[in-house]
């Protein structure tokens, strides 16, 4: 798998590569005691798994590294993008609003555990 993708490697611990791409895509350390929230399957395909921490992120404070994409689509041209243009906090049934569908049962499961 392609750790630049947000993938793991098949030896890499799961969690490990978590913290490592949330610290790139936002610049803020993922630190404290991990919450499993399982894994669901995106419409995609994409395997998507998710753990919780409690910190203090100031989102004016998030940098984030940048990824290649293809624009216009489907143009041969590519330009260069940060992979999280901004971040936000939200509440529970506000982040519902903004989440992928298949994604609410990882929040379902964080209000589980809380």
């Amino acid at each position: 798998m392609d750790a630049s993708e947000g993938e793991y490697e098949e030896d890499e611990n799961p969690l490990v590569a978590a913290r490592r791409e949330f610290e790139e895509e936002t610049g803020f350390q993922a630190t404290g005691e991990f919450r499993d929230l399982g894994s669901i399957r995106q419409k995609s395909g994409k395997v998507v798994t998710a753990w919780a921490f409690e910190g203090d992120c100031d989102p004016e404070k998030l940098t984030s590294n940048t990824c290649e994409i293809e624009w216009p689509p489907r143009s041969g041209k590519h330009i260069e993008i940060p992979e999280v243009d901004r971040g936000r906090w939200f509440n529970v049934d506000k982040a519902r609003e903004y989440i992928r569908e298949e994604q609410e049962k990882l929040l379902d499961n964080l209000c589980a555990a809380l």
